[in-house]
């Protein structure tokens, strides 16, 4: 017998596969990312330890084909309940450093995609009057890096949008569910991809476990909240950083990228010397 399915972008590892392993005792999974081998690895292991039915949708969703592909199977599902738009990436440097092709990709997979993806669950679950939808933002939305423009601009965009369609749904008395997750720091491959020093980014006391963020947003999802944002640290920090005036938020956001800059500087200066000490 079905059970309900929830569909899960950027499922293979990280967040999305933390939100997986957490909904497979209920649910019926539809995992979806680029990677094949991290997937079927997943999808195995789901399979053996929960006894869930667990598929794999192999895909690119800053490709416009594999979103279309993907959209077609959230529209025509009748056991669609849940749509968790996770998958996503970062990069670092100045954006006109940076090349353009990963510039456009991202917002192609981070606004693009989650706008296609969602409409057509929508439309699903709309019909039926159930079900929900989870947009993994980020605490980023609310402020503004150096060297994350994209990042910090895609995400800001994830928390308007959810929350327009929050109004929308409330507006029609529908009882579908959406919610902008916005984590912290998090372990898990997404710095490792970036290739940053995590050590560089935040104290300890500001990194989170995958599983801590997933236990927040369904917790969240549960009491019907808009808005999670996982650990007091960063609840507190939005907070403040949303009441401050722009001239004093920017000033802050450029005292703090002046900060990281020497930082990253000093770590390069002292590899250097180590190295030369090394040859020498």
């Amino acid at each position: 017998m079905s059970k309900t399915l929830v569909a899960i972008t950027g499922a293979s590892s990280g967040i999305g596969a933390a939100f997986a392993r957490r909904l497979a005792a209920e649910h019926d999974l539809l995992l979806i990312a680029r990677r094949r081998d991290k997937l079927e690895a997943l999808a195995s292991d789901l399979r053996e330890s929960r006894g869930c039915r667990a598929e794999i949708l192999v895909a690119d969703l800053a490709s416009e084909s594999d979103t279309e592909m993907v959209a077609g199977r959230l529209a025509s599902d009748p056991n669609l309940v849940l749509l968790i738009n996770n998958a996503g990436f970062g990069t670092k440097g100045r954006f006109w450093e940076a090349t353009l092709e990963s510039q456009e990709r991202m917002h192609a997979l981070h606004v693009m995609a989650t706008v296609r993806l969602t409409h057509a669950a929508l439309r699903n679950l709309s019909a039926k009057n159930t079900g929900g939808i989870i947009n993994v933002a980020s605490v980023a939305s609310f402020v503004r890096s150096q060297g994350s423009v994209s990042y910090c601009a895609t995400k800001s965009w994830m928390t308007v949008f959810t929350e327009g369609l929050y109004l929308e749904l409330k507006a029609a008395g529908s009882p579908v569910k959406v919610q902008a997750l916005c984590p912290g720091f998090t372990y898990s491959e997404f710095h490792d991809a970036m290739g940053a020093d995590r050590s560089q980014l935040a104290g300890a006391a500001l990194w989170h476990s995958a599983e801590f963020v997933v236990d927040a947003s369904l917790e969240g999802l549960r009491r019907g909240k808009l808005f999670v944002i996982p650990g007091w640290r960063y609840r507190l920090l939005t907070a403040l950083v949303s009441k401050l005036p722009t001239s004093a938020r920017l000033g802050l956001e450029e005292i703090g990228g002046r900060r990281r800059a020497h930082q990253i500087m000093q770590v390069k200066a002292q590899s250097q010397s180590q190295n030369s000490k090394a040859i020498e």
